[in-house]
């Protein structure tokens, strides 16, 4: 990976990647173990060193174990409990709890993280991809569809020389105020939920047990709080901005501390960042427009009342990775790319619209309400679960079981089901079957036999003889029985149009 060099204007570059951010760097990483030739365009010089995303799930881990940077990750996380919603006199209104022990996904269910040690890990995996090129400090201004390429204008911004870099397809990881999207000429779906928060990130000079490590909902209509534990002695604490608040002078340290009064003083710690957000809940309608893209923030906003945010970027990055590897080395069609919007879009929105109602319940300021919530739910607190919906209409067979997430079983050795398969497709076979229907291998495909307990009883639970996995670990296809199993790797792998 090359960084800050003059680039050749004539290369071709396979994807160009604009932001490096979590879900840029994690796309880019994935791209270049795939060999493709990528080009970053970063317009900011190093790491934003200051928190912001806090969370992700097992599914998020999932990916970071594709991409080979778990062992490097894992001694900066934190193992989370979850999450309570409880109402200004401490009753429970939702649990949200979250196991620690492993999940379904091979990983715990839900972590906590300090973003600028992600992202140092994330750019020092891309160092090991030598196809990988990544341009800091410098910035995209101009982006020009050609038939077969889209040609680039970007300024050097430490010297203000202006040069032009060409891909066959281009990216947008850059944000809210996409560039990319804006060029496409995208609009935002808004899913009307826009509310003002306060985010205080302090570093604690000590622990603090009694604060906990639960993340805290305080759904007290004076004002709506939210408490969450980082990793080492961090602490967050997030506040609704009330009518009459100014969002100048609220950030200011004195102002800090007397909103912060019941949990921490000055003696305690030191703010790390104070900011004022607004949260917002929109979908863009067009995530592909030819040879453009757009994929996180760029292609969806959440309110944090479920930690998803970041999470969705990743998954965006998943998804689209082995799509665009597929289509860029000829293996198929580039109708394939128009899957991942059908695909994603409706899983995103689930999350979404998940999250704005968690919001409303944290967000009610109105007393008489309050009272009439609080009665209500404390008297039977819900137990609220991470939803798990399938991907939208793509590439899949769909039904009740394609579409869906795969498990990661342990095997009997105690490995991790995923180890080994790289960024190919895998076709997961019962001993018997495999023994009539003699499929074999190829460079897009490893076939493992179902030996392994728990293999043979994911087979099992699901009715079926054969699955076909695909590299972002989701389900495409399933056979039950073996004389299908040739004709289902004929359609999803050699072909590449299941349809």
């Amino acid at each position: 990976m090359e960084h800050d060099t003059a680039f050749d204007e004539d290369t071709l570059h396979d994807v160009a990647i604009i932001g490096l951010g979590p879900c840029g760097a994690s796309l880019a990483n994935l791209l270049g173990q795939q060999g493709l030739k990528v080009l970053v365009i970063e317009k900011e010089g190093d790491i934003f060193r200051l928190p912001r995303a806090i969370h992700f799930d097992g599914e998020c881990m999932r990916a970071f174990q594709a991409m080979g940077i778990v062992g490097t990750l894992y001694p900066h996380l934190l193992v989370s409990p979850g999450m309570k919603f409880v109402d200004a006199a401490g009753r429970v209104l939702i649990d949200y709890s979250r196991s620690r022990e492993l999940g379904p996904q091979g990983w715990h269910p839900s972590y906590r993280f300090h973003q600028p040690q992600l992202e140092e890990v994330l750019r020092t995996r891309m160092h090991d991809h030598e196809t990988v090129q990544v341009r800091l400090r410098h910035e995209a201004f101009s982006i020009e569809p050609k038939a077969d390429r889209v040609v680039l204008r970007v300024e050097n911004m430490a010297s203000g020389r202006l040069k032009t870099a060409q891909a066959r397809y281009v990216v947008g990881c850059d944000g809210a105020r996409s560039l990319v999207r804006r060029f496409m000429g995208t609009e935002l779906d808004d899913m009307n939920s826009h509310e003002r928060w306060l985010v205080l990130d302090v570093l604690l000079h000590r622990d603090r047990p009694d604060l906990g490590d639960h993340s805290i909902q305080y759904c007290d209509p004076v004002r709506p709080s939210t408490y969450v534990r980082g990793v080492g002695n961090r602490r967050r604490w997030e506040l609704m901005l009330m009518p009459g608040d100014d969002p100048v002078s609220i950030v200011r340290p004195e102002s800090v501390w007397a909103l912060l009064a019941r949990w921490v003083t000055p003696e305690d710690g030191v703010i790390e960042r104070p900011a004022v957000y607004t949260f917002h809940s929109v979908v863009a309608r067009g995530w592909r427009r030819d040879r453009l893209l757009i994929a996180g923030d760029a292609a969806h906003q959440t309110p944090p009342f479920m930690g998803q945010g970041m999470c969705a970027g990743i998954r965006d990055a998943f998804n689209l990775a082995w799509k665009l590897v597929a289509v860029v080395k000829g293996q198929f069609p580039p109708s394939l790319l128009d899957t991942y919007e059908s695909e994603r879009s409706p899983h995103v929105r689930e999350f979404i619209e998940t999250a704005v109602r968690l919001g409303g319940v944290i967000q009610t300021t109105d007393e008489a309400i309050s009272r009439e919530r609080d009665a209500r739910m404390s008297a039977n607190p819900e137990v609220f679960k991470t939803p798990q919906p399938a991907l939208g209409p793509g590439w899949h067979a769909g039904g009740n079981v394609a579409g869906r997430v795969a498990p990661q079983p342990l095997l009997d050795n105690g490995e991790r089901f995923d180890d080994g398969l790289g960024d190919r497709f895998a076709l997961i076979v019962a001993p018997d079957a495999l023994r009539a229907c003699a499929v074999e291998g190829h460079g897009q495909l490893v076939v493992r036999e179902a030996k392994d307990a728990a293999v043979k009883q994911w087979l099992n639970d699901l009715g079926c003889v054969a699955l076909l996995l695909r590299p972002d670990r989701h389900i495409a296809a399933v056979a039950t029985q073996a004389a299908d199993i040739n004709d289902m790797v004929q359609r999803y792998v050699a072909e590449g149009v299941p349809a």
